[in-house]
C-alpha cells in the first residue's frame, strides 16, 4: 500500500515536471519584461486559486504559518524573476540545465534547516551537477549572465522547496500555494512602486501574450505549483529537486522544434547536460537501496 502511494506521488511529480517544462517555452515566447511576466503569473495564479475558495471548505491557518507562506512567496517571486531574465539574456537550454543545480543546494540546505543528517551520496550527486554546470559555463561563456541568473534562481528554488517541505506537514498544498502567490504578487507590486516609474500598461499583456500568460498563470503555476508542493508529503525535497532535472529534456526538445537553430549548442554543453541528468538515475538507485 505504501509503495503504491509513493508511486502515485511519483506519477503526479513527473506530470508536474512536464507542465513546468512548458514554462521555459512560454517565458521565451512572451514579449513582456521578466518582472511583468512574474507579477502577471502570480496574480493570475492567486485569483484562480482564490476563486476556488467558493467551492472549498475554509481552512484555519495559524498566523506563524501564514507569515512563513508569505515569505516563501517573496522568495518564489525572486526565483521566477531571475529565471525569466535568464531566459531573456540566454536561451532555454542553458537556463534549464543550470537550474538543475537546485538539487545541490537542497542537499546542503535541507540538513541545516531540518536538523537532519547529511546524506553523503546527495552531496556527491550535487557536486556532479555543479561539474556539469561548470563544463557548460566553460564552453558557453557567451551566456555568462544567463548562467549566473539561472544558478541564483536554482538557489532560491532550493530555499522554497525545503521550506515548503516543512509547511506541508501542517497545511494543505492549496493553502500554501494560495498564500505564496499572494505574497509574491505583493512583493512584485512593491518592486514596481519602489522603481518609481510604474505604469499599469507594463503588466497588461497584448495580443497572443494574453493566451501565453493565462496558460502560464493557471496551468503552469496555480495547478502545477500546488501539486509540486503536494508531492512533498511523501517525497523528499532532494528527490523532487533532482527529478526536476528532467525538465530540461522536455523543454529542450520542445525548444528545438519551436526555436530551431538558436537552441543548438556545442557538444560540451550536451556532455555537461548528460552529467546533470545522470544524477537523476543515480539518485533513484540510491533511494531504492534505502
Amino acid at each position: 500500500m505504501k509503495l503504491t502511494k509513493k508511486l502515485h506521488y511519483y506519477i503526479v511529480l513527473h506530470i508536474t515536471i512536464l507542465i513546468w517544462g512548458i514554462t521555459g517555452i512560454l517565458g521565451k515566447l512572451i514579449s513582456m519584461p521578466s518582472s511583468s511576466i512574474v507579477i502577471d503569473r502570480m496574480l493570475i495564479a492567486y485569483l484562480a486559486l482564490a476563486s476556488m475558495l467558493l467551492f472549498r471548505k475554509k481552512e484555519f491557518v495559524k498566523t506563524k504559518y501564514r507569515w512563513q507562506m508569505i515569505a516563501v512567496g517573496v522568495i518564489t517571486a525572486a526565483h521566477w524573476a531571475s529565471f525569466f531574465e535568464a531566459l531573456k539574456v540566454s536561451n532555454i537550454s542553458v537556463t534549464l540545465c543550470c537550474l538543475a543545480s537546485c538539487s545541490f543546494f537542497v542537499s546542503i540546505l535541507q540538513p541545516l534547516i531540518t536538523k537532519t543528517k547529511i546524506k553523503l551520496y546527495e552531496v556527491v550527486l550535487g557536486f556532479f551537477v555543479i561539474l556539469g554546470i561548470s563544463i557548460i559555463f566553460t564552453f558557453e561563456s557567451n551566456y555568462t549572465l544567463g548562467i549566473t541568473l539561472s544558478v541564483l534562481s536554482a538557489f532560491l528554488a532550493a530555499i522554497f522547496s525545503v521550506w515548503n517541505a516543512e509547511l506541508i506537514k501542517h497545511n494543505s498544498a492549496f493553502t500554501i500555494t494560495l498564500n505564496e502567490m499572494l505574497g509574491g504578487s505583493i512583493a512584485m507590486l512593491l518592486y514596481f512602486v519602489l522603481k518609481g516609474d510604474f505604469n499599469v500598461l507594463q503588466i497588461i499583456p497584448t495580443g497572443i501574450d494574453w493566451v501565453y500568460i493565462l496558460v502560464l498563470g493557471i496551468i503552469c503555476t496555480a495547478i502545477a505549483f500546488m501539486y509540486g508542493t503536494l508531492v512533498l508529503k511523501e517525497l523528499s525535497p532532494f528527490t523532487v529537486s533532482i527529478s526536476v532535472n528532467l525538465e530540461p529534456i522536455y523543454a529542450i526538445l520542445l525548444a528545438l522544434l519551436i526555436f530551431g537553430e538558436s537552441e543548438i549548442m556545442s557538444i560540451e554543453f550536451y556532455i555537461g547536460a548528460i552529467i546533470i541528468l545522470a544524477t537523476i538515475v543515480l539518485n533513484a538507485y540510491f533511494k531504492s537501496k534505502e
